[in-house]
């Protein structure tokens, strides 16, 4: 007999299984089935789902100190955190600002914006400027800012108006002929001429993601690309607000992802890879300029939520990082990158409908078109993206494909995202799962 749930999921029409174990790659449903994690959930499980070192930091901590309110108390753990971060963090990052999620952490970035010209008597500063499919999130002001319309149409009244200029989206959007040295600076402008047609004294942040996740499909910029945005948000007072959220915490090959690009942000939101799964944690990083700024005016940024620096999501957020620094990962995240990259093009590379492999690190997409030479997207309505999770799936793989890569409706691409624990041995099951989920569905 089965009980009626009272869970409201995320499809009222799917029957899913129920996950009672992790095994460090895997996942363990209730029949004994075991699903290697291929997208670490959404690029969140990076240390596998059986960390020991981790568990036992959180159970230490829920021993000790479960809980304080930040607008009494601060704790060790908190503090211990923030300092690991900064002392890594590029640029002159030097306060960080805990969350729980990476929704919250693009809010508090956005807020945290408009507070800083506003402290600095700049109280026309109020726009902010995002790109064409990307994603921050699915609160109102991080949904709003994000690009991709499938997720802003019915919620549209509600939203916040920003600017959106292009992506650095090469595969799809550079012209026939032009280099990708040329093709960044023409995309970088984008942001110069949307700043003049807003009004250069109005414009408050602009804000990016590294390399795109879950709407583009771990597409990095081509180089030169942030060099150049970095010089116009310096040029016309703009904030850079950098969102790796599911690019940093080592996931591309660089504990930020922004060091492979040479730049540093105003503002810099992480959050899944942070506490692995383990624990609900974000963060919100700025730098001393804007802190100071804050802190020499009304000393007060108007914003909170009642778990903001959590003892034991921080906890476990210390935990991680120390694995991810002590463990030497992110080098890990390098080696074995290379070899999915190299696994990916060997199996995939010639394709007929793989038009595109693109990612860093342990982050990779792929693009599948129905015609290769012309770049040419399947039909929406042929529902390719579910269909490949739900294959893949059946295989033992839990991949991350998702439907409108090219506008929030045409086109398709799979996430990957695996723990960076995976053994060269998991690689190849990914792959061969991989492969047998696309014959299935696209043969």
């Amino acid at each position: 007999m089965t009980t009626r749930s009272h869970v409201f999921p995320r499809h009222c029409h799917a029957e899913l299984p129920t996950a009672v174990g992790g095994d460090g790659c895997y996942l363990i449903d209730q029949s004994g089935k075991r699903y290697f994690d291929g997208s670490g959930g959404a690029a969140v499980s990076c240390l596998g789902h059986s960390n020991a070192r981790v568990r036992e930091a959180i159970k230490e901590q829920v021993d000790q100190l479960a809980f304080a309110h930040t607008g009494f108390f601060t704790s060790d753990p908190a503090e211990e955190l923030a300092t690991m971060l900064i002392d890594k963090a590029p640029g002159d990052l030097d306060r960080v600002y805990f969350v729980s999620g990476g929704s919250e952490a693009v809010e508090a970035a956005i807020k945290l914006a408009r507070q800083y010209h506003l402290e600095r008597g700049d109280v026309n500063r109020r726009h902010l400027i995002a790109r064409r499919q990307s994603y921050h999130g699915n609160t109102l002001g991080a949904l709003s800012a994000g690009g991709n319309e499938w997720r802003r149409r019915q919620f549209a009244p509600l939203l916040v108006e920003m600017s959106h200029i292009a992506p650095c989206y090469e595969y799809a959007e550079r012209d026939a002929g032009e280099s990708l040295a040329d093709y960044g600076q023409r995309v970088a402008q984008e942001l110069e001429a949307e700043i003049l047609r807003l009004g250069p004294d109005s414009v408050m942040a602009f804000i990016a993601e590294p390399v795109v996740g879950a709407t583009l499909g771990a597409v990095p910029a081509v180089p030169g690309y942030f060099k150049r945005v970095r010089e116009i948000c310096d040029q016309y007072g703009v904030l850079l607000i950098l969102d790796e959220v599911m690019c940093g915490m080592g996931r591309t090959g660089h504990l930020f992802a922004c060091d492979a690009d040479g730049v540093a942000p105003d503002i810099l939101c992480i959050a899944k890879g942070l506490g692995a799964g383990y624990q609900p944690i974000g963060a919100m990083l700025c730098s001393n300029t804007i802190y100071d700024t804050i802190a020499g005016g009304s000393g007060f940024f108007q914003h909170g939520h009642t778990y903001i620096g959590h003892p034991v999501a921080a906890a476990a957020g210390r935990a991680v990082v120390r694995e991810l620094l002590e463990q030497d990962l992110i080098s890990r995240v390098q080696t074995q990158g290379a070899k999915v990259e190299a696994a990916l093009r060997d199996r995939f590379g010639q394709h007929a409908h793989v038009g595109d492999i693109r990612g860093r690190g342990l982050f990779w997409g792929l693009e599948l078109v129905e015609d290769r030479s012309e770049k040419r997207p399947f039909a929406p309505e042929q529902g390719l993206a579910g269909k490949l999770k739900k294959a893949a799936f059946h295989a033992g793989l839990i991949c991350y494909p998702m439907p409108g890569t090219r506008d929030g409706r045409r086109g398709d691409h799979i996430l990957l995202a695996p723990p960076f624990i995976l053994e060269d041995s998991d690689i190849a099951f990914m792959i061969d799962c991989l492969s047998q989920a696309l014959g299935e569905v696209l043969d």
